[in-house]
């Protein structure tokens, strides 16, 4: 009988994420689980076991692996927000390295390089969505490269309410809620505005009522590229305003989140609750609820060299609309969430490709797509 392959896990070795998968392999996963470290990969070329199948996670919350990826002399200081556009350039080229072992061991990747990319990059992420006919709010068609342009493309547009967004963050570092009125200016955000012009990230959200330090927040994160989104307006349940993290497994949504909030961020780490699925679902009924899931779905498909990707999906005010706001390829954290059958998000990724839901492409090869194939008995 040919041994299953091994699992070969890209990730930062005492990360709660690598060790929450595997957990999950211990009892989901056949044969064996090595990982190897971010570190490893960033420094030079690596080499993977023969047929090996590959998950690549989040090379966040490891200060030297930031730097390596940055290209910088030094660390970044706790939460400072620094050279996203050197980080994603230096994810690239990482992914690219480990592509390259990849094919030469005729292994397989659970999450396909090019997309990763694209979820890292939100400019090129929303307009895949867009030409896929998936719905996304309005953004604006060039990123504006310092805060002047950007008050003057709002202005063109008649555009009062905006999310920017650092074109390569993560986690709404650097994100902020911006809303314009007549001569008044206020931004809702995590981003701390240190002496000397540096940007930290927070876990208290800040609200910025003068142009003065708008703009040099604004100006500081531009050279690293922008993202700006017309704002939707999200549906409420009593206070709070809510959006849905939807976790999709080869093809089939399997756990969602409700993410509640009183301002206009809702991520959960920045002291906002989970919200009450129950409650969700009555508000919009079966038809929109489902018409939710399946636009997820038609995301999923926009990636479909991933075994699983995260929607962030907005239900607008009525509930009857939604849009997308966020794709994130590493948005299986989710401590504490089970699906139907009871399976964490990473049990339910190593159930898909036990049972052959998802057939990954080997190394080299175009992506097949999710068709019946058996990864391991």
């Amino acid at each position: 009988m040919t041994p299953p392959p091994v699992l070969v896990v890209v990730g930062n070795p005492d990360n709660r994420r690598v060790t929450g998968f595997r957990a999950a392999a211990a009892g989901g996963w056949p044969g064996r689980l090595e990982v190897l470290p971010w570190r490893r990969l960033v420094t030079g070329p690596v080499r993977l076991p023969a047929g090996a199948v590959v998950r690549i996670d989040s090379p966040g919350e490891d200060a030297e692996v930031d730097r390596l990826l940055r290209g910088a002399a030094r660390p970044a200081e706790h939460g400072e927000i620094v050279g996203l556009a050197a980080w994603h350039r230096g994810l690239g080229v990482a992914l690219d390295r480990l592509a390259t072992a990849a094919r030469a061991a005729g292994a397989t990747l659970l999450n396909a390089p090019d997309e990763i990319r694209t979820m890292f990059d939100k400019r090129a992420c929303h307009a895949r969505l867009a030409a896929a006919g998936v719905p996304v709010p309005p953004a604006l068609p060039t990123a504006p490269r310092d805060h002047a342009e950007l008050r003057a493309a709002l202005g063109a547009a008649g555009w009062s309410r905006v999310f920017v967004k650092p074109a390569h963050g993560s986690s709404a570092s650097g994100v902020l809620a911006l809303e314009l009125a007549g001569g008044r200016i206020r931004a809702t955000t995590s981003v701390e505005l240190a002496p000397g012009g540096r940007l930290f990230n927070s876990l208290r959200v800040r609200t910025y009522q003068s142009e003065r330090d708008v703009a040099a927040i604004v100006d500081r994160l531009a050279p690293d590229h922008l993202h700006v989104e017309r704002w939707f307006p999200k549906a409420g349940l009593g206070d709070r305003v809510v959006d849905l993290r939807v976790l999709v497994v080869a093809g089939e949504p399997t756990h969602v989140v409700v993410r509640s909030s009183r301002g206009p961020l809702t991520n959960l780490h920045l002291g906002n609750a989970r919200g009450d699925l129950a409650a969700v679902r009555a508000a919009m009924g079966p038809a929109a609820y489902r018409a939710a899931l399946d636009t997820c779905v038609r995301v999923a498909d926009r990636f479909p060299g991933s075994l699983h990707v995260a929607v962030d999906l907005l239900p607008g005010t009525g509930w009857r609309r939604h849009a997308v706001a966020e794709v994130n390829a590493f948005g299986d954290l989710l401590p504490g969430l089970r699906d139907d059958a009871g399976r964490d998000p990473w049990a339910a990724q190593l159930h898909a490709l036990r049972t052959g839901r998802f057939a990954a492409p080997t190394a080299g090869h175009t992506t097949a797509g999710r068709v019946p194939h058996r990864v391991a008995a």
